[in-house]
């Protein structure tokens, strides 16, 4: 009989690509992995991978078995999480999922209130680009993930928390500084710097803005949005920044923060999960946490001035 431990190795095998990996990550020896997943070939009749001494390939037949097997541990990912929804709200360790744009700026102003109402628990946080998120709480891979909207989402449940706007920021110093509002046509002559595809970020600035990529002179695939501020800082063009990551700036640079004149809100913040993962009241918990925790944030920022247009 096919066991859910021989699924498990193959998996890991799967995403390394590399048997002794796979066996670190499974807690067994190679040999002992080897022999389950060479068990659960024979049990099949068919050969999921091939493999030599120099790389570890996924047959045909073994793509479509690989895609079943995920399927099987997310429902049994469920069942098990489903068992569990009488209890206390976020009692069980949560794997929540933030696109790198939003990370560095949204966890100091959540996470001390989230400890504050629910100091046991257990958070861990993982950063990747939107699809790839996606797909991983598709998968059961993670619980939830923090993404920016708008973006096209179908079958997960949706929980918007908070929405605002963009700013360009300029040197202190610079010609932009008396400016109170910029608009598209004038971030298009101020050569505008931009992450590369697949940062959500990028794509909702040009939709927001109506502007075609290829007007785009700057584009930088493998850049953070940390080192994009610091080349506008440098005078090298512009960028723009979502209102919540102002405040970071403020302690580290004398800037210019500009709005952008396009009718906001110019992008939104959302939970996504599955439609039956158990335990979408803690997700839709840890909604009106975050933003409830944005509020006051924002109003204390309001109280010191920081969301005053201008200089920094």
């Amino acid at each position: 009989m096919i066991t859910l431990r021989q699924l498990e190795f193959s998996l890991a095998v799967a995403k390394h690509k590399h048997f002794k990996r796979a066996a670190e990550e499974c807690n067994i020896s190679q040999s002992a992995l080897s022999l389950g997943i060479a068990e659960l070939e024979k049990q099949l009749d068919a050969q999921i991978f091939e493999r030599n001494n120099k790389q570890v390939l996924i047959t045909p037949i073994g793509e479509e078995i690989l895609d079943r097997a995920q399927r099987v541990f997310s429902e049994i990912n469920d069942l098990i999480t489903r068992a569990h929804n009488h209890q206390t709200p976020l009692a069980y360790p949560m794997t929540i999922g933030i696109i790198p744009t939003v990370a560095p700026y949204l966890l100091p102003k959540v996470l001390p209130a989230l400890k504050e109402q629910y100091p046991n628990f257990e958070l861990s946080v993982t950063e990747k680009q939107t699809e790839r998120l996606i797909d991983q709480v598709r998968y059961g891979h993670i619980d939830t993930a923090v993404i920016a909207l708008p973006y096209h989402i179908e079958g997960l449940h949706t929980f918007e928390f908070w929405s605002e706007d963009f700013f360009a920021i300029f040197p202190k110093d610079g010609s932009n500084t008396n400016l109170k509002h910029i608009t598209s046509s004038e971030l298009s002559k101020s050569n505008l710097l931009l992450l590369g595809e697949g940062h959500c970020l990028t794509e909702q600035v040009l939709s927001v803005c109506q502007m075609n990529k290829n007007e785009i002179k700057s584009g930088f695939s493998d850049a953070s949005l940390n080192t994009i501020i610091q080349m506008a800082l440098a005078g090298m063009g512009t960028t723009l920044v979502p209102k919540m990551a102002l405040d970071q700036l403020v302690g580290t640079h004398d800037i210019t923060a500009v709005p952008l004149a396009e009718s906001g809100p110019h992008r939104r913040l959302a939970f996504i999960t599955r439609l039956n993962y158990a335990r979408v009241d803690d997700v839709q918990l840890l909604s009106e946490i975050f933003g409830n925790a944005l509020a006051n944030d924002s109003k204390t920022a309001a109280q010191k001035d920081y969301c005053a247009v201008g200089t920094f």
